[in-house]
């Protein structure tokens, strides 16, 4: 299998993470991909005609996007424990978890493009609040919920736990951590995990 990527993106991230706790790391060739919101590889565009990634293209030569699709076919690939439980609440909570911490990712990353590629002179500062405010609403539910969470990973766990890497990664400064001991301590805990390790990001 082959991975068009970023080192720098969450989402690229949580499906290299999958690939690591489904034992498959082995079998996915990472291909860095040189990708911005205006500009796109050649190469990631004849697999995926957004140009978008992460970008997983299968042994059958079958393309596959965006992350949430990825991440639930490698997990379809091996025989352990699932990362997607298959029915029932968990499966819901889950998934439910899992787009919370992408909709984090999704707001973390349309401030990073404001405030790193916009010309000063045009950020839209409300709207920046805004997205910021999302992440903020969020974390806070996390921490509501964390108590909850299930003792084996599933998705919905390992996407948090990307989404606050991706924090700490670009949004240093922000001290998420004060206001939410809990989330903060599983956090600690779970980062330890050898596929977080593997995938910590650089950029």
């Amino acid at each position: 299998m082959r991975l068009h990527f970023s080192p720098a993106s969450p989402y690229a991230r949580k499906v290299l993470v999958v690939a690591h706790e489904a034992g498959l790391e082995a079998h996915v060739e990472t291909v860095p991909a040189a990708v911005s919101p205006v500009t796109t590889a050649s190469d990631v565009v004849g697999d995926n005609p957004l140009g978008k990634i992460p970008c997983l293209v299968t042994d059958e030569g079958e393309p596959l996007y965006d992350s949430r699709v990825i991440c639930e076919y490698l997990d379809s690939r091996h025989s352990g424990h699932k990362l997607y439980p298959h029915e029932g609440p968990t499966r819901w909570i889950a998934l439910r978890r899992e787009a919370l911490a992408d909709g984090i990712c999704d707001a973390s990353i349309l401030c990073r493009y404001e405030t790193f590629l916009r010309p000063k002179d045009r950020l839209w500062q409300d709207w920046l609040d805004g997205q910021t405010q999302k992440v903020q609403r969020a974390l806070d539910r996390l921490e509501e919920e964390v108590a909850t969470f299930p003792i084996l990973p599933d998705i919905g766990q390992i996407a948090v736990a990307v989404a606050l890497g991706y924090r700490d990664f670009r949004f240093a400064d922000d001290d998420w951590r004060a206001a939410r001991p809990k989330l903060a301590a599983w956090h600690a805990t779970f980062a330890e995990r050898p596929s977080m390790q593997a995938t910590v990001p650089v950029g």
